[in-house]
């Protein structure tokens, strides 16, 4: 039996241009993913995630996560031998909730499979390709270490260590989101208005560079304005949602220093940053007065990687 775990995550700025080679700047958050895999005797490899009340096997070749696990699979057997496995896996996060819930189970099954974080990397990417066609890398690499990244697509993920610790309030417009879908409606959109976009994702570059300065020296106040103005831009190519803005402004009245949606928008998450916990707790109440559910998580200084194990033990 051997066991493999993951980070969540959430995007501080950049997604969608990232798809496009533009920096994106992404935390880990505890909220993640667990997997335990062994032996199986029957004629197919099973996953079973039963907090989704899901049991699949790789004969099924209509189900994108049956499809999914038997990619994810093929890809191990490049770095081992491998028979038929039962895996059953488990995540804290919101499927479709722009918080890295498909990354983080890929990451967990794979880490429950094989130990080389290359390896790790290359079965999650073969799982997260089913899902979402054309990923930048950003939720797995994200997901495998924790910690603050700056990515940029084809590259190596780059490590910051931050200058004080970002207390973040995590709602859920109640609204999922496919990521295939929203990097289909961007990338049409940019077909058809290339300088709008382009424009916008030249903006978004200078966000990214200007958030990782603030978080690096640990002025919140300035990172949270610019998380806002990232909103902004997301907003303006229609990646919003009326849900979403409401859980902005709420957050906002109720003394969050920034906010704005993570991941691919058209629903899913919003993240909200407050100066301390007690700012950010203030605003999961204001969300829960108007409807919204959510949690509070705090990425600390001192959290530059995701411990997450793959352990190999006999049972």
């Amino acid at each position: 039996m051997s066991v493999g775990t993951s980070a969540g995550k959430v995007i501080l700025a950049g997604e969608h241009a990232v798809v496009f080679g533009v920096p994106a700047l992404a935390v880990g958050i505890e909220r993640g993913a667990s997997a335990t895999s062994s032996e199986r005797h029957g004629l197919h490899s099973r996953l079973i995630i039963p907090d989704w009340r899901i049991a699949i096997d790789t004969s099924d070749r209509e189900s994108d996560l049956a499809r999914a696990f038997g990619t994810l699979l093929d890809e191990v057997r490049k770095y081992r031998t491998l028979a038929r496995v039962d895996v059953e896996a488990r995540a804290s996060l919101p499927p479709g909730g722009g918080l890295g819930c498909s990354a983080a189970l890929g990451v967990a099954i794979a880490r429950s499979l094989v130990q080389d974080d290359k390896a790790v990397e290359e079965c999650a990417m073969a799982w997260e390709r089913v899902f979402h066609g054309n990923p930048s890398g950003i939720d797995a690499a994200v997901c495998m270490h924790g910690g603050c990244v700056r990515f940029v697509k084809g590259q190596p993920p780059l490590h910051l260590t931050i200058g004080a610790p970002l207390f973040l309030a995590v709602g859920f417009s109640g609204e999922s989101s496919s990521t295939r879908a929203m990097v289909t409606r961007v990338a049409e959109l940019r077909d058809q208005q290339r300088t709008l976009v382009d424009d916008a994702f030249a903006r978004v570059h200078s966000i990214v560079d200007q958030s990782a300065d603030a978080a690096q020296i640990g002025n919140v106040a300035a990172l949270g304005k610019l998380l806002s103005e990232n909103q902004n831009v997301l907003a303006a190519l229609s990646l919003s949602t009326p849900a979403i803005d409401r859980m902005c402004d709420a957050a906002e009245s109720a003394g969050a220093l920034g906010s704005k949606l993570t991941g691919a928008g058209g629903g899913g998450c919003v993240i909200a940053l407050g100066l301390d916990a007690a700012a950010a707790k203030r605003v999961l109440s204001a969300w829960e007065s108007v409807g919204f559910s959510g949690f509070a998580t705090e990425v600390a200084v001192s959290r530059t990687r995701h411990k997450a194990p793959a352990l190999r033990v006999n049972g």
